[in-house]
């Protein structure tokens, strides 16, 4: 019967070694976080995107109107 129970205890003892790494490796995957730490995490990068965007756009608004202006110039050179 001793046999069985320091078994049994070995076997508890090895499972809870195996929780606590599989807690810390879920820790570090960041996969542990609450619904409201994602849906935080994806607003933020949402915001970064947005931002991102907006200089695209700016820096094609000022591609554009610097081919206009090139163009301009040609044309007056013609003349």
């Amino acid at each position: 019967m001793r046999k069985g129970k320091e078994k049994a205890k070995e076997g508890l003892d090895s499972l809870k070694i195996d929780y606590k790494k599989l807690r810390l490796s879920i820790k570090t995957a960041g996969l542990g976080k609450t619904s409201e730490q994602w849906r935080q995490e994806i607003k933020k990068e949402k915001i970064i995107v947005d931002q991102w965007e907006k200089k695209f756009q700016d820096a094609r608004v000022r591609e554009d109107a610097l081919k206009r202006d090139l163009l301009k110039s040609k044309i007056k050179r013609l003349d």
